[in-house]
C-alpha cells in the first residue's frame, strides 16, 4: 500500500487546527459552528449513504462504498474535535477491546449502565 498509515491522523490535525484557527470559508468551520446537532446529521445522512453504496453491486458499488466511507470517518473526525476528544483516546478504547468478544465487551456496557 502506498497510502500513508497516517492519512487519519493527519486529517484531525488539519480539523483541529480548523477548530483553533477557524478560516471563514472552510465546511469544516460551519461543521464546527454548527454544534452537535449540524454535525451529527451529516454523520446520519452519510451514515445512510455508506449502507446504500455497501448493497450496490461490482466494482463501481466497492468505489462507491470506499467514497461514503470517506465521508463517514471525516464526518466522524469533525465531531470527535467538537467534543475534544482525540483520535488517540478512541484509538485507546479500540485497543482495550482487543481480545475481548464483542458479546461480553456489550454485556460489560450494559451491566455498567444499570
Amino acid at each position: 500500500m502506498s497510502h500513508d498509515s497516517n492519512v487519519l491522523a493527519q486529517l484531525m490535525a488539519i480539523i483541529e487546527d480548523r477548530k483553533a484557527n477557524p478560516p471563514p470559508k472552510s465546511y469544516t468551520t460551519k461543521l464546527l459552528a454548527g454544534g452537535v446537532e449540524a454535525i451529527g446529521a451529516k454523520i446520519l445522512e452519510e451514515a445512510g449513504e455508506v449502507v446504500e453504496a455497501a448493497g450496490e453491486a461490482g466494482e463501481a458499488g466497492r468505489t462507491h462504498l470506499i467514497y461514503e466511507a470517506g465521508d463517514v470517518l471525516y464526518h466522524l473526525l469533525v465531531l470527535l474535535a467538537h467534543r475534544e476528544v482525540s483520535l488517540g483516546e478512541v484509538e485507546t478504547e479500540l485497543a482495550r477491546r482487543f481480545g475481548v468478544s464483542g458479546i461480553t465487551e456489550k454485556e460489560s456496557r450494559q451491566q455498567t449502565k444499570g
